[in-house]
């Protein structure tokens, strides 16, 4: 699995244009939904470009309210694509951690329609009973993950199982780009807050899925191998947690 991707959530500019730009840039993976409506025009946007399958990490997701096996159907369909890299749960249906929809994905993965699977917003708690009722271990927890809230339980938790963390709105959705002692660091390294929240992720041994329209900040996110955050940076960048979310509350904190 690549260490970065593109996330496409509310991607809608020119979605087809950005993506094929980000895939010219050599983008490794792009992250994707049903309920985003950038389906088709990532699939459009790969045909474009000449992107083959093998080439690029393809994520995408079955929702919590639908049958698993046709939901994974029908995003090949929409992506014009016979398999994917990566399936996920989109979200836990209530409080169940959905018995059958993992079912439904182990079906697909058996059927050569996607070669792993995962799920996305789970607590740890939910995790566990998924683990435990199937004996399959997700391989990836798609989660919103910054350093103004993030769980080390679900790090931990996470890393002694070897279960990825992907993290989306790594950025923030921008609500958090003007703190203080972030831009502080970030100018310590001459990099932009963008980048050392990135950067930040790539240290945890987090994948972080940034959105951009811009075809400056799709260069941007993508220029952050060139310096390593201080341990003591880092623990720094760690104390700014809060529980925070944009969306107002996260299923790690169950």
């Amino acid at each position: 699995m690549p260490v970065i991707g593109l996330g496409t959530w509310q991607l809608t500019k020119d979605t087809t244009g950005t993506v094929q730009q980000a895939l010219e840039m050599d983008y490794p993976m792009i992250d994707t939904a049903v309920d985003y409506g950038t389906q088709p025009a990532i699939g459009e946007a790969m045909h474009r470009s000449g992107t083959r399958p093998e080439d690029v990490y393809i994520v995408t997701k079955v929702e919590e309210n639908e049958d698993a096996y046709d939901g994974t159907v029908r995003d090949l369909d929409e992506l014009d694509l016979d398999y994917v890299d990566l399936m996920l749960i989109h979200r836990p249906p209530g409080r169940s951690p959905g018995h059958e929809l993992w079912e439904g994905l182990i079906r697909a993965r058996e059927d050569g329609l996607t070669r792993d699977i995962g799920v996305s917003n789970y607590s740890v708690d939910q995790l566990e009973e998924l683990v435990d009722a199937s004996g399959e271990v997700p391989a990836v927890n798609q989660i919103e993950w910054t350093p103004f809230g993030w769980n080390s339980h679900m790090l931990d938790y996470c890393r002694d199982r070897e279960i990825v963390i992907q993290a989306y709105s790594p950025l923030t959705r921008t609500e958090r780009l003007d703190d203080r002692r972030l831009n502080e660091i970030a100018a310590s390294y001459d990099k932009t807050p963008a980048q050392l929240l990135i950067r930040w992720d790539l240290q945890l041994g987090v994948v972080p899925i940034p959105k951009a329209n811009d075809p400056a900040h799709l260069a941007e996110n993508l220029d952050v191998f060139d310096f390593e955050i201080s341990d003591e940076h880092m623990e720094e960048l760690n104390r700014l947690n809060e529980h925070w979310s944009s969306l107002g509350q996260s299923p790690m904190y169950e």
